[in-house]
């Protein structure tokens, strides 16, 4: 089973866990089956069918381009990765950097 490392922002879903060990072929089907555990999940990272912007997923230390169709290992590490908003590069909200995968 693949390792889901759960963000603080999303571990009210989760009972508080920060890791979860979850099945699945894709990283579609590995939210699927964390949401089938902690209904909200898939709303939280997901919006018509594919990921929101600004949340990233890293699959064995790499972040997917392939979005909800990424290939998943029986022994993946897969971090969640949301967008964190402040500090320096944010004014008026406009943003004066860009972040490139």
């Amino acid at each position: 089973m693949a390792d889901v490392i759960i963000p603080s922002l999303l571990r009210e879903l989760t009972d508080g866990r920060g890791e979860i060990s979850v099945r699945g072929h894709t990283l579609g089907e590995v939210i699927d089956e964390l949401d089938r555990l902690w209904p909200g999940i898939r709303e939280r990272l997901c919006k018509d069918g594919r990921l929101k912007p600004f949340i990233a997923v890293s699959v064995d230390g790499r972040v997917s381009l392939r979005g909800l169709s990424q290939k998943v290992l029986s022994n993946s590490e897969i971090l969640i990765l949301p967008a964190v908003k402040g500090g320096e590069g944010w004014r008026k909200g406009k943003r004066r950097f860009h972040l490139r995968w």
